[in-house]
Parts: C-alpha cells; sequence; structure tokens
C-alpha cells in the first residue's frame, strides 16, 4: 500500500489510488467536510428532482468541491488531488463517504 505518487508517473487504478487519496484526507476535519459537504451534494440532487429546478444541479458541484477545497486549503494544507486525478478523486469522495457512514471509516 503507498501514499505517495508514483516517481515520474501516474497511478495505474483505482485500487492503487485510493490509499494514496486516503493519505491526502490525514486530517479529521478535513474528512469531516468532506462528508458533510457529500451529502448536501445529495440533498441538493434531492432538492433538485422534488422541484424540478436545474440551478440545484449548477449547485452540485460548487458544493462538493467548495467544501472538499476547504477541507484542504485550511486544515490538510495539501493540494486537492482533484486537480491531477478528477475522476478518481471524485470516486474516491464517495467511497470514503460511504465507508464513513457505514461505520468503516472513522468521523
Amino acid at each position: 500500500m503507498t501514499t505517495q505518487e508514483p516517481a515520474g508517473g501516474r497511478f495505474q487504478s483505482f485500487e492503487a489510488f485510493y490509499p494514496y487519496y486516503i493519505h491526502e484526507h490525514s486530517n479529521r476535519t478535513c474528512r469531516r467536510i468532506h462528508v458533510v459537504g457529500s451529502g448536501l451534494v445529495l440533498v441538493a440532487l434531492v432538492v433538485a428532482i422534488a422541484t424540478l429546478n436545474p440551478w440545484w444541479l449548477l449547485a452540485m458541484p460548487v458544493i462538493g468541491y467548495g467544501f472538499a477545497w476547504v477541507g484542504h486549503f485550511f486544515f490538510e494544507k495539501n493540494r486537492p488531488a482533484t486537480f491531477r486525478y478528477p475522476l478518481w478523486s471524485l470516486m474516491g469522495d464517495w467511497r470514503m463517504f460511504f465507508e464513513t457512514l457505514s461505520g468503516r471509516r472513522r468521523f
């Protein structure tokens, strides 16, 4: 299990990337902010469907990335992996979210 990016290259799979992703979320406050932001993204999705108002769909990435980036810049003090691994970071956000909700990851 590696917690560093591969020297001179990129991760070849999400499974190889995920330990690095988790390491980049070592700060408990950062993780909490991520989980709250992801939860609010789901709330925005429900509101968008319930009201048929597409503006809520546009709010979803603002909410999700806004919370995540606050966690990284102010608490974790690192550069979000989203900038280099956008899809795998998004997948990591949701995996960490569901691991936290299920009790497999500490909140």
